[in-house]
């Protein structure tokens, strides 16, 4: 019972490790890009290379962590990204920045892969929901850190080295907390079925399999339009002031965050499939707020809070219920999958919507989170009726 607690302490710890470098280089991107010369566009290059990094990682993830082990995955990780925080911190030219991307995105998928395996097969779902919910405060904290750092003498780079320096002593608590992992998953592991190793297709012909990964893919794009558009599209649709219309288009992050807040307080008292069905209903009855015509803001600007509160259980319910959907043996290996597809979610659907909004308007917004809402609906149930038929199988 002591060392279920200091790992899920030290779990804690390293979720809000994982939010902490998300927000980094957005937040210190208009003043790196000043003194590395580089055009505003080139983010976007740094954020694609850590996004394909980082979907290669969570596809090695299972390989990893079989040879290895989650302690030592996890702690590795941490390091990873902890060197590269430094890194960047000392980066001279902008295709310095792209090379350190790499280690970052391959330090970032194994341990998102690694951890949420791990709250899934020994947590319960109130855990996975705070835990997330972790993740974002560590995403929230960092602005802060990166201006504070930009103020003072120590520009862009201090504000990576004091999140390097975070990520360090994290690295360190856990290198030593390595033989409490392997005290746990050798206590956990006594009796249980033993773990598969499947290759990709053997995972995406599990029964429902291929639904999830879709399903997982969509409700990420889901996320990522408010979180990128919702400013712009306060700006363009209302005419808001860009100060104005920057602190609307974070009410839909606030919004997610508080929602997973409170699920992690009623979490255990529904399943997961029901959080999925009643986030998703939330999610689409937002968009529809959101889309009705008005010369006032206000429904537009209920409706993003509304839709970050109906996505706040989604991604930790899907999650968590992956070792009951398709077998605590077959996991790791899934949710590696899942989390590739949840990065490729992440790293397509910005740039598609950018060029839709270029050629058409930024006003449909709503309507394709709407529509995209409605296909999570359809293969999610899809997929419990798909998971269902094959446990029915297997029983006879």
């Amino acid at each position: 019972m002591i060392i279920m607690s200091l790992l899920v302490a030290l779990i804690y710890l390293a979720f809000i490790s994982l939010g902490l470098p998300d927000s980094l280089l957005g937040s210190g991107w208009p003043v790196m890009r000043v003194d590395l010369q580089a055009p505003l566009s080139a983010a976007a290059i740094i954020t694609s290379i850590i996004f394909l990094a980082t979907i290669i990682s969570a596809l090695m993830s299972d390989s990893l962590i079989r040879k290895l082990g989650t302690g030592r995955v996890t702690a590795f990780s941490v390091l990873l990204t902890a060197v590269s925080m430094l890194g960047f911190s000392f980066a001279g030219r902008f295709w310095m920045l792209c090379a350190i991307a790499v280690p970052y995105g391959f330090g970032a998928g194994a341990i998102d892969a690694c951890l949420n395996n791990y709250v899934a097969l020994h947590l319960s779902s109130r855990h996975m929901s705070w835990l997330h919910f972790s993740w974002g405060l560590g995403a929230v904290i960092s602005p802060y850190i990166m201006g504070a750092s930009i103020a003072s003498q120590w520009g862009w780079r201090g504000g990576y080295r004091s999140v390097s320096l975070i990520q360090f002593v994290l690295a360190a608590i856990l290198i030593a907390s390595i033989p409490l992992w392997k005290k746990h998953e050798s206590r956990a592991d006594t009796g249980s079925a033993e773990k598969k190793k499947l290759t990709f297709v053997q995972v995406i012909r599990l029964p429902g399999a291929l639904l999830l990964f879709s399903a997982f893919a969509l409700y990420c794009a889901v996320e990522q339009f408010p979180i990128v558009w919702a400013s712009s599209y306060f700006s363009e649709v209302y005419r808001l002031e860009p100060r104005t219309a920057a602190f609307f288009g974070s009410l839909f992050y606030i919004g997610m965050m508080a929602g997973r807040a409170v699920c992690g307080i009623i979490a255990d008292r529904f399943t997961d499939k029901l959080l999925i069905r009643y986030g998703m209903i939330t999610a689409f009855a937002s968009s529809l707020l959101i889309i009705i015509p008005s010369r006032s803001y206000i429904p537009a600007l209920v409706g993003f809070v509304a839709l970050g509160l109906g996505c706040a259980p989604v991604y930790p319910s899907l999650v968590h219920a992956t070792p009951d959907n398709f077998g605590r043996e077959n996991s790791q290996s899934v949710i590696g999958v899942q989390m590739a597809s949840a990065y490729l979610g992440m790293f397509i659907s910005p740039p598609v919507f950018g060029k839709l909004a270029e050629r058409l308007s930024i006003a449909y917004l709503p309507y394709l989170s709407l529509a995209f809402t409605v296909v999570i609906i359809i293969l999610t149930e899809l997929m419990n009726r798909k998971v269902q038929a094959g446990a029915d199988r297997a029983r006879n």
